[in-house]
């Protein structure tokens, strides 16, 4: 399976969010959120564009306080940080003033509870201009809400969709050499909507294919190369594809 970063649609949408949020005006709050349920390629996503933008790219978990996010993002930034929670913001605003960078915090579920947190990240962008996005699950958008003046200043909110067929059809294209016919790829999106579990599928698909000597998979040899055990030759070669 070839090693290379697809862009779906989601990917495309997202980027363009990005370009759009670092043109703003210096009056407008850059404050963006990104959603959507797991699997989807969120955090792939986003981490492949933070690595290629100099962002700052911090993981949030259900420890997390506001301390441990300020030192984070000192970390991030490359410093040794303090023992204060003032003292880590202090640095993060100086550093930010002299070097803005575009500050992403993932799993931001995890954070929502804690009114404190939230408030830190909306001071950051209130001193510096930097913007700010948060990621988060399906429901993220709804505990947001609950923080209404935080909700206000969101510039935009990007929800990752389900794959359509043209999105698995281009993920399956970039990532194999097999040839899949238009009802196998049909078939193929009946069987998951999610990038994780769709790599893992083509990953089976390539093994048994190799196995069995198939380079072309229509919906018929796709169903008998998914149902069959990798140990099992699949019915001589899938019937000497139709004698």
């Amino acid at each position: 399976m070839k090693k290379t970063f697809v862009k779906t649609k989601n990917v495309k949408k997202f980027v363009a969010l990005m370009e759009e949020l670092q043109k703003l005006p210096s009056n407008i709050p850059k404050f963006a959120l990104v959603y959507g349920e797991h699997g989807l390629g969120k955090s792939h996503s986003i981490i492949w564009w933070a690595t290629r933008n100099d962002a700052i790219y911090v993981r949030a978990n259900n420890e997390m306080t506001q301390n441990a996010l300020m030192k984070a993002i000192v970390e991030e930034l490359g410093y040794r940080p303090k023992f204060l929670m003032q003292d880590n913001y202090n640095l993060i605003i100086k550093h930010l003033k002299s070097e803005p960078k575009i500050i992403i915090v993932d799993e931001v579920d995890y954070l929502v509870g804690n009114k404190n947190v939230i408030e830190s990240l909306r001071d950051i962008q209130d001193n510096v201009g930097s913007p700010i996005v948060l990621v988060g699950m399906g429901m993220i958008d709804k505990k947001i809400a609950r923080f209404k003046h935080f909700e206000d200043r969101l510039f935009k909110k990007l929800k990752f969709e389900q794959f359509n067929k043209d999105d698995i059809w281009e993920i399956i294209t970039q990532l194999t050499d097999l040839s899949f016919s238009d009802e196998a790829i049909t078939y193929l999106s009946t069987r998951t909507n999610q990038f994780r579990q769709l790599v893992k599928l083509i990953n089976q698909i390539e093994k048994l294919s190799q196995t069995n000597q198939i380079e072309e998979l229509d919906e018929y040899t796709l169903k008998g190369i998914l149902n069959e055990r990798p140990s099992i030759k699949i019915m001589p070669k899938i019937e000497a594809m139709y004698a």
